[in-house]
């Protein structure tokens, strides 16, 4: 234990924990950082989710649970993000990357798989930029950032579009996350979050990748646009379509979703036989990623 959480004001944790995950605090670089955590079975690997814009890790909560049967499960809430501490002066995606590593390395774990979403996203693939010893694998849920959600008037229309095709009780998830974020450090965030590169980022990746998007999200351009890209140049990347999600996936389409990351990360098909209510479609796959299995 070091000195700052010896000498640190306990913090309360929630008078009603959100899931079957265990809740704590920790702290790290002078920050209070709040997380959830299932140690998973015996020996299993790390599987760290990181959340989006203006929210906590609560969002993520459906799928994670999904997968704590396989991997060690981590959900923290980024400093400045939910019930954690932020710095005075804000944070920009390389600082929330180097706040995931630093969190990992609090929590003692030299390699995990990240699950993102949204500006979880950015994030990953600024982690996997600059930390690309202490990442297994990356999956990237509706990744936002970049020109296709700029000026802000665009993003707030997006949202808004976007707001009308998640499901209502995720109203009760995200108004309290968006009312502790506050106006100025959406303005902040919002700035280095558009201005980021993700795509270049996206496409330099060299770690197996899995890119799920859904054909109803206002914040991505249109899957096939996403599938030229790719195509376009050398990478390691799956992309995965799933017909009728919007932007939060990982909150509204947790039976989908969690079953793919778990056919991923056993290198399986992302689609296994066909039927009249499928939904999820592989769109693109690099020749690099593993040879799938069945």
């Amino acid at each position: 234990m070091s000195s700052d959480e010896r000498t640190a004001k306990p913090r309360r944790l929630p008078r009603r924990p959100a899931s079957s995950l265990s809740e704590h605090w920790t702290r790290i670089d002078g920050l209070d950082v709040f997380y959830r955590e299932a140690p998973g079975p015996p020996g299993a690997p790390t599987m760290m989710h990181v959340h989006g814009f203006g929210l906590s890790g609560r969002y993520l909560l459906p799928t994670a649970e999904r997968l704590v049967d396989t991997f060690h499960t981590l959900v923290p809430d980024l400093p400045g993000f939910g019930r954690s501490g932020g710095s005075p002066r804000g944070l920009d995606v390389p600082d929330l990357a180097l706040a995931a590593l630093r969190f990992l390395d609090d929590r003692g774990v030299e390699k995990a798989t990240l699950v993102g979403n949204s500006m979880g996203c950015p994030v990953i693939l600024e982690f996997a930029h600059h930390y690309p010893d202490r990442i297994d694998r990356a999956v990237l849920v509706s990744p936002a950032g970049g020109a296709y959600n700029r000026p802000m008037t665009r993003a707030v229309l997006q949202l808004a579009k976007d707001g009308g095709r998640e499901p209502v009780r995720m109203v009760r998830v995200a108004v309290p996350d968006y009312l502790r974020f506050g106006v100025a450090s959406t303005v902040i965030m919002f700035d280095a979050l558009t201005n980021y590169p993700s795509l270049e980022r996206l496409l330099e990746l060299s770690v197996p990748t899995l890119v799920v998007i859904g054909d109803r999200d206002p914040l991505m351009p249109d899957p096939e646009r996403v599938r030229q890209l790719a195509a376009e140049t050398d990478n390691h990347v799956v992309i995965v379509r799933l017909e009728g999600a919007a932007h939060a996936i990982n909150f509204s389409e947790p039976d989908e979703l969690a079953p793919l990351i778990k056919r991923f990360m056993a290198d399986r098909p992302m689609v296994e036989g066909a039927s009249a209510s499928q939904r999820s479609f592989e769109i693109h796959r690099s020749r690099h990623l593993p040879t799938t299995r069945e």
